[in-house]
């Protein structure tokens, strides 16, 4: 434990002025952690549909064997799980962001002044 703690560590210190540096202010760390979020989700939410189909065909395919219907409910049961924790955590970001009133997208306007 402690040798991986040891070659841990340059890790944590040379990326350490990446994080010091890089947010300045609260608004640009939810900003940051909802794009982060918003671009794992989806991947997250097809992996977790992919546990559920599989658990569906499992269990049809499995033909009356005990061992493989209770394989085949464990990975809809999981699927299921994926998909409402999935969607859950989509949720409250989008309440979070939208409750300190903060967007992904924002403009800055480079019109010159009219003359």
């Amino acid at each position: 434990m402690q040798n991986k703690m040891k070659k841990l560590i340059p890790v944590i210190i040379a990326a350490s002025p990446m994080f010091a540096f890089a947010i300045t202010n609260i608004e640009e760390l939810i900003t940051t952690l909802e794009d982060i979020v918003k671009a794992v989700i989806p991947l997250l939410m097809l992996i977790a549909t992919v546990v559920f189909l599989w658990g569906i065909i499992g269990y049809i395919m499995a033909a009356g064997d005990e061992e493989k219907v209770k394989e085949a409910r464990s990975h809809i049961l999981y699927g299921l799980i994926g998909l409402f924790v999935m969607v859950s955590v989509w949720g409250l970001v989008n309440i979070i962001a939208g409750t300190l009133d903060l967007s992904s997208t924002t403009q800055t306007s480079t019109i010159p002044p009219n003359i």
